[in-house]
Protein backbone atom coordinates (compact mmCIF):
# COMPACT_ATOMS: atom_id res chain seq x y z
CA UNK A 1 0.00 0.00 0.00
CA UNK A 2 1.34 3.42 -0.90
CA UNK A 3 1.60 6.47 1.29
CA UNK A 4 -1.30 8.39 -0.35
CA UNK A 5 -4.95 8.50 0.54
CA UNK A 6 -7.61 9.75 -1.86
CA UNK A 7 -8.08 12.76 0.44
CA UNK A 8 -4.35 13.54 0.37
CA UNK A 9 -4.33 13.39 -3.45
CA UNK A 10 -7.29 15.80 -3.66
CA UNK A 11 -5.53 18.16 -1.24
CA UNK A 12 -2.32 18.22 -3.30
CA UNK A 13 -4.28 18.83 -6.50
CA UNK A 14 -6.28 21.61 -4.88
CA UNK A 15 -3.15 23.32 -3.53
CA UNK A 16 -1.70 23.20 -7.05
CA UNK A 17 1.95 23.54 -5.95
CA UNK A 18 4.04 22.25 -8.86
CA UNK A 19 6.09 19.19 -8.01
CA UNK A 20 6.48 15.42 -8.03
CA UNK A 21 4.80 13.65 -5.09
CA UNK A 22 5.66 9.99 -4.38
CA UNK A 23 3.15 7.30 -3.48
CA UNK A 24 5.97 4.78 -3.28
CA UNK A 25 6.96 1.88 -5.55
CA UNK A 26 7.80 4.32 -8.39
CA UNK A 27 4.30 5.86 -8.62
CA UNK A 28 4.14 9.66 -8.58
CA UNK A 29 1.48 12.34 -8.64
CA UNK A 30 2.74 15.00 -11.01
CA UNK A 31 1.52 18.59 -10.58
CA UNK A 32 2.93 20.59 -13.52
CA UNK A 33 3.26 24.37 -13.72
CA UNK A 34 1.01 24.32 -16.79
CA UNK A 35 -1.64 21.70 -17.49
CA UNK A 36 -3.59 19.13 -15.52
CA UNK A 37 -2.11 16.88 -12.75
CA UNK A 38 -1.36 13.33 -13.86
CA UNK A 39 0.03 9.99 -12.67
CA UNK A 40 3.52 8.86 -13.65
CA UNK A 41 5.45 5.62 -13.07
CA UNK A 42 9.24 5.61 -12.85
CA UNK A 43 10.95 2.33 -13.66
CA UNK A 44 14.26 0.97 -14.96
CA UNK A 45 14.57 -0.99 -18.19
CA UNK A 46 17.85 -2.19 -19.71
CA UNK A 47 19.75 -0.07 -17.20
CA UNK A 48 17.92 3.14 -18.14
CA UNK A 49 15.52 5.13 -15.97
CA UNK A 50 12.18 5.62 -17.79
CA UNK A 51 9.02 7.57 -16.98
CA UNK A 52 5.59 6.33 -18.16
CA UNK A 53 2.54 8.60 -18.05
CA UNK A 54 -0.43 6.60 -16.75
CA UNK A 55 -3.19 9.20 -17.19
CA UNK A 56 -4.67 12.42 -15.87
CA UNK A 57 -5.96 12.52 -12.31
CA UNK A 58 -9.41 13.66 -13.43
CA UNK A 59 -9.73 10.42 -15.40
CA UNK A 60 -7.90 7.93 -13.16
CA UNK A 61 -8.37 7.51 -9.41
CA UNK A 62 -5.57 6.69 -6.97
CA UNK A 63 -6.67 3.02 -6.87
CA UNK A 64 -6.73 2.81 -10.68
CA UNK A 65 -3.30 4.45 -10.93
CA UNK A 66 -1.89 1.85 -8.54
CA UNK A 67 -3.41 -0.97 -10.60
CA UNK A 68 -1.92 0.47 -13.81
CA UNK A 69 1.47 0.78 -12.09
CA UNK A 70 1.38 -2.87 -11.01
CA UNK A 71 0.45 -4.00 -14.54
CA UNK A 72 3.23 -1.91 -16.09
CA UNK A 73 5.83 -3.32 -13.71
CA UNK A 74 4.78 -6.86 -14.65
CA UNK A 75 5.45 -5.94 -18.30
CA UNK A 76 8.89 -4.59 -17.32
CA UNK A 77 9.74 -7.81 -15.46
CA UNK A 78 8.89 -9.77 -18.59
CA UNK A 79 11.63 -7.86 -20.43
CA UNK A 80 9.37 -5.45 -22.37
CA UNK A 81 9.57 -1.68 -22.14
CA UNK A 82 5.95 -0.41 -21.68
CA UNK A 83 6.78 2.91 -23.38
CA UNK A 84 7.92 1.13 -26.53
CA UNK A 85 4.93 -1.19 -26.28
CA UNK A 86 2.62 1.82 -26.16
CA UNK A 87 4.26 3.25 -29.28
CA UNK A 88 3.59 -0.02 -31.11
CA UNK A 89 -0.05 0.05 -30.03
CA UNK A 90 -0.40 3.60 -31.29
CA UNK A 91 1.06 2.57 -34.65
CA UNK A 92 -1.37 -0.32 -34.81
CA UNK A 93 -4.24 2.21 -34.78
CA UNK A 94 -2.98 3.62 -38.12
CA UNK A 95 -5.05 1.27 -40.26
CA UNK A 96 -6.43 3.43 -43.05
CA UNK A 97 -4.96 6.02 -45.41
CA UNK A 98 -6.83 8.75 -43.50
CA UNK A 99 -5.32 7.48 -40.22
CA UNK A 100 -1.89 7.70 -41.81
CA UNK A 101 -2.51 11.24 -43.04
CA UNK A 102 -3.64 12.29 -39.55
CA UNK A 103 -0.31 11.08 -38.15
CA UNK A 104 1.73 12.62 -41.00
CA UNK A 105 -0.06 15.96 -40.72
CA UNK A 106 1.28 16.39 -37.18
CA UNK A 107 4.80 16.40 -38.67
CA UNK A 108 3.70 18.82 -41.40
CA UNK A 109 2.38 21.33 -38.87
CA UNK A 110 5.84 21.47 -37.29
CA UNK A 111 7.76 21.68 -40.58
CA UNK A 112 5.61 23.65 -43.01
CA UNK A 113 4.28 27.18 -42.75
CA UNK A 114 1.51 26.42 -45.25
CA UNK A 115 0.64 22.92 -43.97
CA UNK A 116 -3.01 23.57 -44.89
CA UNK A 117 -2.12 23.04 -48.58
CA UNK A 118 -1.37 19.26 -48.40
CA UNK A 119 -4.35 18.91 -46.04
CA UNK A 120 -6.66 20.58 -48.56
CA UNK A 121 -5.37 18.41 -51.41
CA UNK A 122 -5.71 15.21 -49.37
CA UNK A 123 -9.24 16.09 -48.22
CA UNK A 124 -10.45 17.08 -51.68
CA UNK A 125 -8.52 14.84 -54.09
CA UNK A 126 -7.40 11.75 -52.17
CA UNK A 127 -9.69 10.99 -49.22
CA UNK A 128 -12.89 10.51 -51.27
CA UNK A 129 -11.18 7.74 -53.28
CA UNK A 130 -8.91 5.87 -50.85
CA UNK A 131 -9.27 7.56 -47.45
CA UNK A 132 -10.95 4.52 -45.88
CA UNK A 133 -8.75 1.94 -47.65
CA UNK A 134 -6.51 -0.23 -45.48
CA UNK A 135 -2.91 0.91 -45.97
CA UNK A 136 -1.68 -2.35 -47.45
CA UNK A 137 -4.57 -2.51 -49.91
CA UNK A 138 -3.65 0.66 -51.87
CA UNK A 139 -2.24 -0.18 -55.31
CA UNK A 140 -0.39 1.84 -57.96
CA UNK A 141 -3.61 1.65 -60.03
CA UNK A 142 -5.42 3.54 -57.24
CA UNK A 143 -2.73 6.22 -57.30
CA UNK A 144 -2.90 6.52 -61.08
CA UNK A 145 -6.70 6.87 -60.99
CA UNK A 146 -6.48 9.74 -58.50
CA UNK A 147 -3.84 11.80 -60.34
CA UNK A 148 -5.49 11.17 -63.73
CA UNK A 149 -8.83 12.39 -62.39
CA UNK A 150 -7.25 15.63 -61.16
CA UNK A 151 -5.30 16.16 -64.37
CA UNK A 152 -8.39 15.55 -66.56
CA UNK A 153 -10.24 18.28 -64.65
CA UNK A 154 -7.86 20.85 -66.14
CA UNK A 155 -5.63 21.29 -63.06
CA UNK A 156 -2.15 20.03 -64.03
CA UNK A 157 -0.35 21.79 -61.19
CA UNK A 158 -2.72 20.31 -58.61
CA UNK A 159 -2.26 16.88 -60.21
CA UNK A 160 1.51 17.17 -59.77
CA UNK A 161 1.07 18.35 -56.17
CA UNK A 162 -1.32 15.46 -55.45
CA UNK A 163 1.24 12.93 -56.71
CA UNK A 164 4.02 14.59 -54.71
CA UNK A 165 2.02 14.46 -51.47
CA UNK A 166 0.97 10.85 -52.07
CA UNK A 167 4.63 9.87 -52.43
CA UNK A 168 5.51 11.67 -49.20
CA UNK A 169 2.51 10.21 -47.38
CA UNK A 170 3.36 6.61 -48.22
CA UNK A 171 7.05 7.22 -47.48
CA UNK A 172 5.87 8.19 -44.00
CA UNK A 173 4.19 4.77 -43.75
CA UNK A 174 7.46 3.09 -44.74
CA UNK A 175 9.32 5.05 -42.05
CA UNK A 176 6.85 3.78 -39.46
CA UNK A 177 7.23 0.19 -40.69
CA UNK A 178 3.57 0.07 -41.76
CA UNK A 179 4.40 -0.57 -45.42
CA UNK A 180 7.36 -2.08 -47.22
CA UNK A 181 6.82 -0.31 -50.55
CA UNK A 182 5.37 2.97 -51.80
CA UNK A 183 2.49 2.55 -54.31
CA UNK A 184 3.14 6.06 -55.69
CA UNK A 185 6.91 5.68 -56.05
CA UNK A 186 7.11 4.67 -59.72
CA UNK A 187 5.06 7.62 -61.00
CA UNK A 188 6.46 10.99 -62.07
CA UNK A 189 5.04 14.31 -63.31
CA UNK A 190 4.55 12.96 -66.85
CA UNK A 191 1.96 10.57 -65.33
CA UNK A 192 0.19 13.47 -63.61
CA UNK A 193 0.04 17.07 -64.84
CA UNK A 194 3.15 17.03 -67.01
CA UNK A 195 6.33 19.06 -66.72
CA UNK A 196 5.45 22.60 -65.73
CA UNK A 197 7.19 25.23 -67.79
CA UNK A 198 8.22 28.40 -66.03
CA UNK A 199 5.92 31.19 -67.17
CA UNK A 200 7.03 34.58 -68.40
CA UNK A 201 3.64 35.88 -69.58
CA UNK A 202 3.06 39.54 -68.85
CA UNK A 203 0.32 41.69 -70.34
CA UNK A 204 1.47 44.48 -72.62
CA UNK A 205 0.26 48.04 -72.18
CA UNK A 206 -1.74 47.55 -75.37
CA UNK A 207 -3.45 44.40 -74.06
CA UNK A 208 -4.55 45.87 -70.71
CA UNK A 209 -7.33 48.15 -72.07
CA UNK A 210 -8.58 45.34 -74.34
CA UNK A 211 -8.74 42.85 -71.49
CA UNK A 212 -10.56 45.11 -69.05
CA UNK A 213 -12.99 46.10 -71.82
CA UNK A 214 -13.76 42.40 -72.37
CA UNK A 215 -14.17 41.94 -68.62
CA UNK A 216 -16.76 44.76 -68.61
CA UNK A 217 -18.59 43.42 -71.64
CA UNK A 218 -19.01 40.04 -69.90
CA UNK A 219 -20.13 41.30 -66.50
CA UNK A 220 -22.84 38.61 -66.41
CA UNK A 221 -20.14 35.96 -65.86
CA UNK A 222 -17.18 38.11 -64.82
CA UNK A 223 -18.47 39.82 -61.68
CA UNK A 224 -17.61 43.31 -60.49
CA UNK A 225 -15.76 41.80 -57.51
CA UNK A 226 -13.60 39.77 -59.91
CA UNK A 227 -13.02 42.90 -62.00
CA UNK A 228 -11.83 45.00 -59.05
CA UNK A 229 -9.71 42.11 -57.72
CA UNK A 230 -7.83 41.96 -61.06
CA UNK A 231 -7.42 45.76 -60.99
CA UNK A 232 -5.90 45.67 -57.51
CA UNK A 233 -3.62 42.73 -58.34
CA UNK A 234 -2.36 44.54 -61.44
CA UNK A 235 -1.57 47.79 -59.62
CA UNK A 236 -0.38 46.50 -56.23
CA UNK A 237 1.47 43.39 -57.43
CA UNK A 238 0.47 41.33 -54.40
CA UNK A 239 -0.08 37.59 -54.50
CA UNK A 240 -3.57 36.28 -55.22
CA UNK A 241 -4.49 34.86 -51.82
CA UNK A 242 -2.93 37.83 -50.03
CA UNK A 243 -5.68 39.92 -51.63
CA UNK A 244 -8.61 37.49 -51.90
CA UNK A 245 -8.33 36.45 -48.23
CA UNK A 246 -7.76 40.00 -46.92
CA UNK A 247 -9.81 41.40 -44.03
CA UNK A 248 -10.92 45.02 -43.76
CA UNK A 249 -9.11 45.23 -40.40
CA UNK A 250 -5.81 45.14 -42.32
CA UNK A 251 -6.59 48.41 -44.12
CA UNK A 252 -6.03 51.97 -42.92
CA UNK A 253 -8.14 53.71 -45.54
CA UNK A 254 -7.61 57.15 -44.04
CA UNK A 255 -3.84 56.95 -44.41
CA UNK A 256 -3.94 54.83 -47.58
CA UNK A 257 -2.08 51.84 -46.11
CA UNK A 258 -2.55 48.09 -46.10
CA UNK A 259 -0.70 46.15 -43.40
CA UNK A 260 0.01 42.62 -44.57
CA UNK A 261 1.03 40.56 -41.55
CA UNK A 262 3.84 38.01 -41.39
CA UNK A 263 1.24 35.22 -41.08
CA UNK A 264 -0.67 36.33 -44.17
CA UNK A 265 2.29 37.25 -46.35
CA UNK A 266 3.42 34.31 -48.49
CA UNK A 267 7.00 35.55 -48.23
CA UNK A 268 6.78 35.27 -44.45
CA UNK A 269 7.71 38.94 -44.03
CA UNK A 270 5.36 41.65 -42.81
CA UNK A 271 5.00 44.63 -45.14
CA UNK A 272 2.97 47.85 -45.20
CA UNK A 273 1.66 48.39 -48.73
CA UNK A 274 1.02 51.98 -49.88
CA UNK A 275 -2.34 52.42 -51.60
CA UNK A 276 -2.46 54.79 -54.60
CA UNK A 277 -5.58 56.99 -54.70
CA UNK A 278 -7.12 54.97 -57.52
CA UNK A 279 -6.94 51.76 -55.47
CA UNK A 280 -8.56 53.52 -52.50
CA UNK A 281 -11.55 54.30 -54.73
CA UNK A 282 -11.81 50.64 -55.79
CA UNK A 283 -11.53 49.47 -52.17
CA UNK A 284 -14.23 51.93 -51.09
CA UNK A 285 -16.54 50.41 -53.68
CA UNK A 286 -15.66 46.90 -52.50
CA UNK A 287 -16.42 47.88 -48.90
CA UNK A 288 -19.93 48.92 -49.93
CA UNK A 289 -20.33 45.69 -51.90
CA UNK A 290 -19.08 43.60 -48.94
CA UNK A 291 -22.28 44.42 -46.98
CA UNK A 292 -20.59 44.47 -43.57
CA UNK A 293 -18.46 41.35 -44.11
CA UNK A 294 -15.09 41.17 -42.37
CA UNK A 295 -13.58 40.21 -45.73
CA UNK A 296 -12.82 42.39 -48.73
CA UNK A 297 -14.01 39.60 -51.03
CA UNK A 298 -16.73 37.70 -49.14
CA UNK A 299 -17.94 34.42 -50.52
CA UNK A 300 -21.28 35.07 -52.21
CA UNK A 301 -22.23 31.39 -52.00
CA UNK A 302 -22.67 29.20 -48.94
CA UNK A 303 -19.24 27.78 -48.25
CA UNK A 304 -16.95 26.75 -45.42
CA UNK A 305 -14.70 29.63 -46.50
CA UNK A 306 -15.92 33.16 -45.63
CA UNK A 307 -13.92 34.62 -48.54
CA UNK A 308 -13.90 33.74 -52.24
CA UNK A 309 -12.14 30.51 -53.20
CA UNK A 310 -8.54 30.27 -54.33
CA UNK A 311 -9.60 29.17 -57.84
CA UNK A 312 -12.41 31.68 -58.36
CA UNK A 313 -10.47 34.29 -60.33
CA UNK A 314 -8.57 31.86 -62.52
CA UNK A 315 -11.78 29.97 -63.34
CA UNK A 316 -13.53 33.22 -64.28
CA UNK A 317 -10.66 34.23 -66.59
CA UNK A 318 -10.39 30.71 -68.09
CA UNK A 319 -14.12 30.81 -68.89
CA UNK A 320 -13.58 33.89 -71.08
CA UNK A 321 -10.91 31.88 -72.92
CA UNK A 322 -13.50 29.16 -73.61
CA UNK A 323 -12.35 26.76 -70.89
CA UNK A 324 -14.49 25.58 -67.98
CA UNK A 325 -13.12 22.44 -66.24
CA UNK A 326 -15.67 19.73 -65.54
CA UNK A 327 -18.07 20.66 -68.34
CA UNK A 328 -18.47 18.74 -71.59
CA UNK A 329 -19.95 21.75 -73.41
CA UNK A 330 -17.29 24.45 -73.22
CA UNK A 331 -18.22 28.16 -73.17
CA UNK A 332 -17.64 30.51 -76.10
CA UNK A 333 -14.19 32.11 -76.26
CA UNK A 334 -14.53 35.85 -75.64
CA UNK A 335 -10.85 36.90 -75.54
CA UNK A 336 -10.29 37.15 -79.29
CA UNK A 337 -6.63 36.75 -80.24
CA UNK A 338 -5.27 37.61 -76.79
CA UNK A 339 -2.90 34.91 -75.51
CA UNK A 340 -4.05 33.10 -72.37
CA UNK A 341 -2.98 34.43 -69.00
CA UNK A 342 -3.60 33.62 -65.33
CA UNK A 343 -4.05 35.68 -62.18
CA UNK A 344 -0.35 35.31 -61.32
CA UNK A 345 0.51 36.92 -64.67
CA UNK A 346 -1.09 40.13 -63.37
CA UNK A 347 1.58 40.23 -60.67
CA UNK A 348 4.25 39.65 -63.33
CA UNK A 349 2.66 42.44 -65.37
CA UNK A 350 2.92 44.80 -62.40
CA UNK A 351 6.65 44.07 -62.23
CA UNK A 352 6.94 44.80 -65.95
CA UNK A 353 5.03 48.08 -65.57
CA UNK A 354 7.31 49.11 -62.71
CA UNK A 355 10.30 48.69 -65.01
CA UNK A 356 8.52 50.58 -67.79
CA UNK A 357 7.90 53.44 -65.36
CA UNK A 358 11.64 53.67 -64.62
CA UNK A 359 11.44 52.29 -61.08
CA UNK A 360 14.86 51.03 -59.83
CA UNK A 361 15.10 47.24 -59.60
CA UNK A 362 15.57 47.04 -55.84
CA UNK A 363 12.49 49.20 -55.24
CA UNK A 364 10.43 47.17 -57.73
CA UNK A 365 11.45 43.95 -55.93
CA UNK A 366 10.35 45.39 -52.60
CA UNK A 367 7.03 46.44 -54.19
CA UNK A 368 6.45 42.74 -54.89
CA UNK A 369 7.59 41.87 -51.34
CA UNK A 370 10.55 39.91 -52.65
CA UNK A 371 13.50 39.56 -50.32
CA UNK A 372 16.55 41.37 -51.64
CA UNK A 373 19.35 38.96 -52.51
CA UNK A 374 22.98 38.80 -51.52
CA UNK A 375 24.75 41.35 -49.35
CA UNK A 376 22.08 43.96 -50.08
CA UNK A 377 19.43 41.66 -48.65
CA UNK A 378 21.42 41.08 -45.47
CA UNK A 379 22.36 44.67 -44.67
CA UNK A 380 19.63 46.75 -46.30
CA UNK A 381 16.73 46.77 -43.83
CA UNK A 382 15.27 49.99 -45.24
CA UNK A 383 11.62 49.48 -46.18
CA UNK A 384 11.51 51.92 -49.15
CA UNK A 385 7.93 52.88 -48.22
CA UNK A 386 8.00 56.33 -49.84
CA UNK A 387 9.79 54.97 -52.91
CA UNK A 388 7.25 52.13 -53.18
CA UNK A 389 4.40 54.61 -52.79
CA UNK A 390 5.75 56.69 -55.67
CA UNK A 391 6.37 53.57 -57.78
CA UNK A 392 2.89 52.07 -57.34
CA UNK A 393 1.33 55.48 -58.02
CA UNK A 394 3.15 55.52 -61.38
CA UNK A 395 1.69 52.09 -62.21
CA UNK A 396 -1.79 53.22 -61.18
CA UNK A 397 -1.49 56.30 -63.41
CA UNK A 398 -0.48 54.10 -66.34
CA UNK A 399 -3.48 51.78 -66.17
CA UNK A 400 -6.28 53.35 -64.10
CA UNK A 401 -7.91 55.03 -67.11
CA UNK A 402 -8.29 51.64 -68.78
CA UNK A 403 -9.64 50.01 -65.64
CA UNK A 404 -12.10 52.84 -64.96
CA UNK A 405 -13.30 52.65 -68.55
CA UNK A 406 -12.18 56.17 -69.47
CA UNK A 407 -10.35 54.85 -72.53
CA UNK A 408 -10.24 51.78 -74.75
Amino acid sequence: MGSFTAKKVQSLIKEGVPGRYSDGEGLYLMVPKVGAPYWMLRYTHAGKRRELTLGKCVQISLAEAREKAVDAKKVVRSGIDPIEERKREEQATLRTVSDLFGDWSQDLEKRLKHHHIPKRIFTKEVAPSIGEFALDSVTPMDVRAIVRKVASSGRPTTANDTLMYLKQLFNHAIKLGLLTYNPAAAFNVTDAGGIEKSRDRALSLEEIPQIFKIFRENSDSFTRDNYLACALLLVLGVRKTELTEARWSEFDMENHRWQLSEERSKSGAEIVIPLPLQTVDWLNELEIRAWGSDYVFPNRRSSKHPHIGKDTLNRAIAKLFGREPGRKLQPERKMGNIAEFTVHDLRRTCRSLLSAAGVPGHVAERCLNHKLKGVEGIYDRYDYFEERKEALTKVAELVAQFINGDSG
